[in-house]
């Protein structure tokens, strides 16, 4: 919606300004650097394709030039501060660190080989480029990051080598040499350049390059059409195009913020105009927004480095995505519709064209999804398909008007690179952190610690994961937000996701023979009873009887790999999305204000609002938790979508004391009661049925106490 007055021109000029307080301060009064940076870009994107494609380096070797080429990138592009924007002298200073983070990658090719054959012996050429080497990943850091990331990268560091031998405690940690610090930092492959290191230059980076190629041929513009066209004739449409476009959109872009921004601008305006509240639309763009990376195929980075950690297939973690990810949307296209009606929000023309015209006319948009989805159902590797799929963006775009050519080609391999520079300084330097955690075992401590601290409970344990992500979520990216999470946290929650399904066949008497073994060697009078059904308090007296050295096999033999691993990907989803709640939570939730700033309404009353909205980020784990969501068969999935949707709708009919009408407190009373019979685990379906039929009734009812007949 473009507004000619001069009113109008003003005020979007504003928000402009308004919304650079979200974007980082670059160079842009050196016009040869900016050319500069760009061909560097190119340079990036077309050797990363090699990388993951023909190449056959060491991977410390890609690894240690991904960083050095981004480091780069981000040094020439974002100076030390914002008042230094225009600094020559601080230009001449980034162009050495610049020289220096390429000096470090050319030193590891050469000195490598040199360190192995002293024995491991660092001498000072060793000492000054690995200590230069995470010197300028901290900076960095901090300069597109803010210092949460660099002082956690600090207390790491010096934990290992310095303080973890003051503490006393489970955290006490007797200590590494500086030189053994920085061989593990620098050149093992669990350092810096290690395994985040290697999930950046391989599936991150093919995939953000896809979305850039993506963004490039128009499919951005196509979504938001299609979305317009699909949801922006009915009542409360604009509301559902923000749901839906910004849904597409932020599973392509990776970023909830920049998805904020570049839909928000559209879909605010839109919904404003058609009645909501300001603070309402806001808050809608960024639940949407924040989902983003939630909605399968893309799904950011968190995919990818899921991938790594669980050694589950990319393909199997964005199938089992899906379902969840409809029940979030829903969840906040429910908000949507309850509050047109409360509202009274009218209609409003967003698309003159019918969705049949629409479609026809970016139908190539579809045919580069079509082939990642296919090629990642077919088994090739996920580096592969987002190669092939970036050929399919620039073949299909020959079928349109709009074809790419070299120069949009070129614009889209800078803009990948540029678009991924931050994210390759950001996840180096999370493996740093990574690094100590894996070497010092506190990963294994702080889960011992929060199991104890949860008794045994796994709802406690979720709360606390879920404050933990929020606190982390204040200074880190949602990305480096699960990575520190989901090492430190994962192992407790799969534990006793996995306890609970032991438990549910003992209770049953349904443990297998070969699980059976491990109680003769622990408790041998128990063997008889655990051939028929037992009471819940006696399973987990025995279980608590298993030591802890022996808990992994008895759930492998009990449970077998496919469900051990269902269960470890559980916790890793549980993780990833209560890592999202940073963003539309107070007191930092950078999303929301982005939101709150195109809307002109108050950023800590819209973050609330967005909290709300977005409860969807709390229920759907606590279903991954103790429901088949997740883990279940076809079958079962479609059975706790199913309920889970109506119970997720009645649940926020209760919240707002609306449905299609105002429904007093009994009532939301019942809507609660009806919410915890769909959706609570275990329930016969009877019950299930039950609930979802006085629903609808309820549905029905609240309906004809509408004060306006709406569609």
């Amino acid at each position: 919606m473009t507004n000619h007055s001069p009113d109008g021109t003003k005020a979007s000029s504003d928000t402009d300004n308004a919304l650079s307080q979200f974007e980082l301060t670059q160079r842009t009064d050196f016009p040869l650097l900016t050319r500069i940076v760009t061909v560097i870009g190119i340079l990036l994107s077309l050797v990363h394709i090699w990388f993951n494609t023909l190449a056959t380096l060491s991977e410390l070797w890609v690894s240690s030039a991904h960083f050095a080429g981004f480091a780069v990138m981000v040094a020439l592009t974002y100076p030390a501060a914002a008042k230094l924007r225009k600094s020559k002298v601080a230009l001449s200073i980034d162009i050495g660190i610049a020289i220096a983070a390429v000096a470090c990658f050319v030193y590891i090719i050469f000195g490598e080989d040199a360190l192995y054959e002293r024995g491991v012996k660092f001498v000072t050429s060793d000492w000054v480029f690995s200590i230069i080497a995470i010197l300028i990943a901290i900076e960095l850091i901090r300069r597109t990051m803010g210092w949460f990331i660099p002082c956690l990268i600090l207390v790491a560091l010096t934990y290992v080598v310095w303080w973890g031998s003051w503490i006393d405690g489970i955290f006490s940690f007797p200590g590494l040499s500086a030189e053994t610090m920085l061989y593990r930092a620098f050149y093992s492959s669990e350092g810096m350049f290690g395994p985040i290191s290697r999930i950046s230059w391989s599936y991150v980076f093919m995939f953000i390059l896809f979305g850039a190629f993506l963004v490039k041929s128009g499919a951005g513009d196509y979504i938001i059409n299609v979305s317009r066209a699909a949801a922006g004739k009915i009542i409360g449409g604009p509301g559902f195009v923000a749901v839906l476009g910004s849904g597409l959109m932020g599973s392509v872009s990776g970023s909830s913020v920049a998805n904020t921004v570049s839909t928000g601008v559209i879909t605010i305006p839109l919904m404003k105009k058609a009645g909501f509240p300001p603070r309402f639309a806001a808050g809608v763009e960024a639940a949407a927004s924040t989902g983003g990376q939630l909605m399968p195929p893309v799904m950011g980075a968190g995919a990818f480095i899921m991938a790594s950690y669980t050694q589950i297939p990319y393909v199997e973690i964005i199938a089992v995505s899906f379902a969840p990810a409809l029940i979030y949307f829903l969840s906040v296209a429910f908000f949507v519709r309850i509050e047109a009606k409360r509202s009274g929000v009218h209609h409003v023309e967003t698309e003159t064209q019918s969705m049949l015209s629409v479609l026809a006319s970016g139908w190539h948009y579809l045919i580069p999804l079509a082939v990642l989805v296919t090629l990642l159902v077919m088994d090739f590797t996920p580096t592969y398909a987002a190669g092939i799929s970036i050929i399919s963006v620039v073949v299909a775009s020959w079928l349109s008007p709009n074809r790419m050519g070299v120069a949009d080609i070129f614009d889209a391999l800078a803009q990948g690179a540029r678009n991924m520079a931050t994210t390759a300084v950001l996840l180096t330097g999370i493996g740093l952190v990574v690094n100590v955690i894996s070497t010092t075992g506190i990963g294994n401590t702080f889960s011992l610690m929060i199991n104890d601290w949860a008794s045994g409970s796994l709802f406690m344990m979720l709360v606390l994961v879920a404050v933990a992500s929020l606190i982390l979520g204040m200074g880190l990216p949602v990305t480096a937000s699960y990575i520190v999470l989901g090492t430190l946290s994962a192992p407790a929650i799969y534990g006793l996701i996995a306890e609970q399904q032991l438990l549910e066949l003992l209770t049953t008497g349904q443990l297998p023979e070969e699980a059976k073994t491990i109680f003769m060697l622990i408790a041998p009078e128990q063997l008889a009873a655990l051939g028929a059904p037992m009471s819940f308090e006696s399973a987990i007296a025995l279980v608590g009887l298993v030591p802890d050295d022996f808990k992994a096999t008895l759930l492998e033999q009990s449970l077998g790999p496919v469900t051990v691993g269902l269960a470890l990907l559980s916790a890793h989803l549980i993780i990833f999305w209560l890592s999202q709640d940073s963003n539309v939570t107070p007191p930092v939730c950078l999303t929301a204000f982005a939101a709150a700033t195109i809307a002109k309404t108050p950023p800590m009353a819209t973050g609330f609002t967005a909290w709300k909205i977005a409860k969807g980020l709390y229920i759907v784990p606590l279903l991954m938790a103790y429901t088949p969501l997740v883990s279940g068969d076809f079958q079962q999935v479609l059975v706790v979508t199913g309920f889970s949707i109506l119970g997720t709708w009645s649940l926020i009919a209760c919240l707002e004391g609306y449905l299609e009408g105002p429904i007093n407190i009994a009532l939301r009373a019942v809507a609660a009661g009806l919410a915890t019979a769909m959706m609570w685990p275990g329930l016969d379906v009877t019950f299930r049925v039950v609930g979802a039929a006085l629903f609808i009734a309820l549905l029905i009812y609240s309906r004809k106490q509408s004060p306006v007949a709406m569609a």
